[in-house]
Order: structure tokens, then sequence, then C-alpha cells
């Protein structure tokens, strides 16, 4: 009764449980959760319940050692952790269908249960896989792509080095090479097969028990992770995303975090809307996390856990759970903290949660709000995978998204995170008066001509340096730089180089220079400062249509950032009905002629904001007009009529 006198109604259970439903192969057992649901039942805690196929258990693995996941060697990687398993196994697919069916067939119709989480975290922990059974799979995944040994060869260029392969049975899952210098296309290829391995099991699943489940009752999963579409995962196989929010880790030991600290984990929130635009929270955090070998946090301080959840609520969560309800007393996570500690005592971390719970409830109107964005940050999963093995396309994308990140932070500048699909229409670009591509180094045919309309249309398109390299199979386009984009950016690239870090670099052209010749009715906006090409175009503005495309040969900056906010009338969209500090965080959601003003104090010392016109705080319904302020993680909702995009 402690939760629920805490302010919590759902509850999480199961994902970790196989060994108890199945402690022998074929010997099933639900006398347990019978007794745990019959008492959420009887005291009206809604349950959540867990697929436990993240944790096989030993007698699985040591009868099925196919089973098990490996590393590229081949070492398998055995019993005594978590996700040591693999999606390919034929075995191990029979076996989770099993127990989901079990657990499907004994508990759909449970009246407490009304949600069911697949797994838990797929691709967490590895997010890569060497079994024999998923060399088999890889080699069945590019023969259908393929169909020929010839096309295979093509794609990936296997000329080069003498890779060429002549029969299907060459063909593996990357394997130990001298330096890493694996074949880029094959790993793009590899990344594209984990992810549809991994929605395959997660679509065998959900099948299972969208046949026993409850009307109404959603199938869900947790997490957010590296190789997996999740947008195809969400929308072909879940009814609702769900994300895991550790703000904590910003402040690791041995860990080198960004400026930003945990206010950086708003990045990873409106990642999740992007997938979801009403998610959910299925662990945030409650206490300093860790295991016995890793992970090593301090424990959140005064006003972080409820600043930490305001965060996601801020960023459209519509639903927060906090991980976990008492910290375990043993086995590797004995250092994950929990709102109750080892003593189980009432403690500073149950009021604070005890407090939000009761300030969520005044938040209700906001549940379904819509996030009010100034621009969006358009990405696509062939960019995000090639950018995981080539290490070139890597270094500036992941400078410019944290720099645009922290720009959009800084100045209050708030985007939405939008993932061109092959479902993609411009319509959903249109909404957005601008748009970030900040490095399309694939492009194709069809994104072009979208981002094209886009631009006709009245949009402005910015992109940055290595626009239009490469083609879907990773190969650099034998054309004029930016490739595809070039009709758009109107520019020629001819010239380029990476900034030495031995030489005077100018900081607002960063890490790699694409030396820029504009073509007909392109206006240059800045010349390169620094090096052998200084005076030559940086920056150029193309108009088309009713729109413009703005070309930045290199990576960008937030200074660089800011002054696209400014020139493109963007900068603080929501100035005429608050000023704020940088250190504070504005996000706004509107519904139904509603508007919602978060305000979030990440800072460990009072700060002050400015209301220009008169607003209610939601929690009271207190007035509020002129300097406010907020202490330490102090954080605030405000409901104003004002219309401020």
């Amino acid at each position: 009764m402690r939760m629920k006198a805490a302010g919590i109604s759902t509850i999480r259970v199961a994902e970790f449980a196989w060994a108890i439903f199945e402690p022998q192969e074929g010997e099933f057992s639900f006398a347990f959760f019978d007794g745990f649901l019959a008492l959420c039942e009887e005291i009206g805690m809604n349950v959540i319940f867990g697929t436990p196929t993240a944790t096989p258990p030993a007698w699985l693995t040591e009868k099925y050692p196919e089973t098990l996941n490996a590393q590229k060697d081949g070492t398998l990687l055995r019993h005594g952790a978590r996700r040591h398993y693999n999606y390919n196994s034929p075995v191990y697919c029979g076996l989770s269908a099993r127990i989901v069916e079990q657990l499907a067939q004994h508990y759909g119709q449970h009246p407490a249960i009304v949600g069911w989480q697949i797994d838990n975290e797929f691709n967490c922990e590895t997010d890569e896989f060497y079994s024999d059974a998923d060399h088999l799979a890889f080699r069945a995944f590019v023969k259908e792509k393929y169909s020929t040994l010839d096309a295979l060869n093509e794609a990936w260029g296997t000329v080069f080095w003498s890779e060429t392969y002549t029969d299907w049975g060459q063909i593996y899952c990357p394997r130990p090479v001298l330096n890493e210098g694996f074949n880029p296309h094959l790993l793009l290829d590899y990344s594209r097969f984990v992810s549809e391995s991994c929605i395959r099991f997660a679509r065998m699943q959900a099948d299972i028990l969208r046949r026993y489940k409850k009307p109404g009752d959603f199938i869900a999963t947790n997490g957010l992770f590296g190789n997996l579409d999740n947008h195809r995962l969400q929308n072909e196989v879940l009814d609702v995303y769900t994300y895991d929010s550790y703000p904590d880790f910003a402040f690791e030991l041995d860990n080198s975090a960004t400026d930003l600290k945990d206010r950086a984990w708003t990045r990873n929130l409106i990642e999740a809307r992007s997938v979801c635009p009403h998610f959910g929270v299925m662990e945030q955090q409650s206490g300093g996390g860790g295991w016995i070998n890793r992970m090593e946090m301090p424990a959140p301080r005064p006003g972080q856990l409820t600043l930490w959840a305001m965060q996601s609520v801020a960023q459209g969560a519509d639903y927060i759970s906090f991980f976990r309800w008492r910290t375990a007393a043993f086995g590797t996570e004995l250092y994950w903290h929990g709102i109750l500690d080892y003593d189980n005592r009432d403690n500073r971390k149950l009021r604070e949660v005890s407090e939000f719970c009761h300030l969520l409830h005044a938040l209700e109107p906001v549940c379904g709000a819509e996030n009010v964005s100034a621009f969006a940050l358009l990405k696509d999963y062939d960019n995000e995978w090639d950018a995981r093995y080539d290490v070139v396309h890597r270094r500036f994308k992941e400078h410019s998204e944290a720099e645009i990140f922290a720009a959009s932070e800084l100045y209050h500048t708030p985007y939405d995170t939008v993932y061109l699909t092959e479902k993609t229409g411009v319509n959903e670009l249109s909404g957005y008066p601008v748009i970030f591509y900040p490095h399309p180094v694939i492009m194709t045919e069809n994104r072009a001509n979208m981002l094209k309309e886009y631009v006709l249309n009245g949009g402005i398109l910015i992109v940055g340096c290595r626009a239009g390299l490469k083609d879907l199979r990773g190969h650099a386009a034998m054309l004029p730089q930016p490739g595809l984009l070039q009709s758009l950016t109107g520019t020629d690239v001819r010239d380029f180089t990476f900034t030495s870090p031995n030489e005077d670099n100018d900081p607002d052209t960063p890490i790699w220079n694409d030396i820029l010749t504009p073509l007909a009715d392109t206006l240059v906006l800045d010349t390169y400062r620094t090096g052998y090409y200084a005076g030559e175009a940086c920056l150029t503005e193309h108009r088309l249509g009713k729109g413009r495309v703005i070309h930045l040969g290199s990576a960008f900056s937030r200074n660089r950032v800011r002054h696209f906010f400014e020139y493109c009338s963007i900068l603080e969209p929501f100035s005429k009905v608050i000023s704020a500090p940088e250190g504070v965080e504005l996000v706004m959601r509107r519904k139904n002629g509603r508007t919602f003003l978060f305000v979030l104090n990440f800072q460990q010392t009072v700060q002050t904001v400015t209301l220009h016109s008169p607003m209610t705080l939601l929690c009271s319904g207190e007035p509020a007009v002129g300097e406010i302020s907020l202490p330490p993680f102090g954080t605030a909702v405000y409901e104003t009529s004002s219309q401020s995009r």
C-alpha cells in the first residue's frame, strides 16, 4: 500500500522471470504471479506484464548452446548475464514463442493487466550478433536482397582487395579482420540485417499477444538502441513506444559529459518523440545507477528526480514509471538504486516521487498535447548506420548534431527530430519553416526530390559538408559534389579537406571543409578565413521556387547555428511570453487551444525568468507574471493563452 499512498498506480513486472515461469523445460509454473496479480487486483494496482525473453534460463542455454549470441571470433556469450541470446536461432525463436504463448494464454484476460512489454531493451548491452544462426540468416538476407552473387559483388565492391565471392557459403556476418578494416558496404547491410532480425523477433511475440490480450491492453517495448529501425518497430509491431531515461549518466564517474550535462538527455527524449509522438517512460531514474563492474553514478540531488521526470513530460512523455521501487540487495545491479534503499525505510526520494506523482495529476490537461517546435532536424537510418562504421562521417555528424542541439537549448529554439522513411511525404516536412539536414552523406533520388519539393513550396533547407557523397550501397557517387543535391544547393565542390589540428582553424568551420564554388544565381554568405583556401566560399544560399537552400561547407558550431536561427527568423519563438537565461530549458506544448509552458532549471543555483504576460501556475491555479525565481533544479508549468510561434 506504500506505492498507492505515494501515488503510484501502475507497475511493471516479470520482464526477467523466465526461470520462475519455466524452471525446467516444458514445466510451467504460474503460482507466484497468480498470487501477486490477485493482490494487485484487490488493491487496484495496474500492471504492465513483461515477456521474459531477455533472460533465457540456464537449462535452455546449456541444452541449446546454439541459442547464444557470440563475439566476432565465435566465442559464445554464456549464461550469467542478460541479453546473451540471438534473434535468429530457430530453437530460441520456438522456445520464446512457447513461453510467450503460455503467459498470454494464462494472463491475457487478467483484469489487473493493462499492457504488455515485449522483451527488455532490444539491442541494449550489444547490438551485434555473430552466432552460427546469425551467419546463416545473414546469408539468406543478402541472397534475398541481391538474388545473384554478381549483384552482391557489385553492391559490396568486392573487386577491391580481391574480396569477390563465388559461393553463397562464403558469406558471413563480419568476422575478425586485420585492423578492423571491414568492407563498409557489407557492414551497412549488416546493420540492416540486425534491425530486420530484431523486428521479426518482436513481431512474433506481438502477434501471439494480440491473440489473447484484452481489447485496449497495449503492447510496448522499452529503450532506444542502435542497429534498429525503431520507427518500423513502432509502426509495424507496437501500440506505443516507451523509453528508459537516465540523465544521471551525465554525472557518471570517469565520464566526460557535455557542457549541458543532464540537460543533454533532452536530445534523447526528442528522439523518442520522433518514434512515438506520445511516448511513455518505462524506466525513469530514481536513484544513482551502477552495476558491480561499471556505471558508477552519484545519487540524484534533492529536486533532480522531479526535474528529470518533468524533463520527460515536457518532451512528450504521457506516462512515467520510476525504476525501481526498491534497490536490489543482490545481483549485478546491486548499486542501481531505486526509490527505496536496502533498508526499506521512507526517505527523501520517496517523498520526492510522491510529490511528483501528485504534480503529474495536476498536469493531466497536458496529456496528449503537441510540442511546439521552430524547426526540424532531419535524419534517416541509412546515414545513421553509415556513420556507425565510417569514422569520417561519424566525426562531423556527431559534432554537428550535438552543436545544433546545444544551440537549440541555450537559445530557446526547440526542434523536432524527423526521420525520413519510405513512407515520409513532403506534407510531413511542410509544417516546418526551416529544416536542418546536417550531413546527408547517403542521398537517394526520392529524398532529393522530396527536399526539392519542400523548398519549392517555401521551405528553408540547411545542409552541411559531404552532403550527397554516397548512394544507398555506400559507394561514393561519381558525380560533382554535392551529388544529387547540386541542383538544390547551386554549388560545386572541387576541393575539400579535414581541418588539421596543427593549423590555425576557424571554430565556426570545424572538422571538415568543402570548398564551395557558387553556380548561377547562388549567393555567397560567408567565406573561409584560414587555410590555403581563405577567401573561398564556405556558406552559400540558393533560391529555388518560394524557398531557399543554405549550404555550409563544414560541420556546424553552436555559434553558426544561432546565426542561422537569426537569419531564418526562428530564434527564440517564445520570447514574447517569457525571457529566460541559458541555464533554463523552455518547452511549449499545445492542445485544444490551450498552451502550456514548461520552465526547467537545470542549474544548482536560483535562476530568474520573466513572464511577459499573465499566466496560471498549472499545479496550483495561482496567477503569475513578471520576474519568477526558480530554486535549484526547480520546475514550473504555466498555462498561457498567448500564441508565440
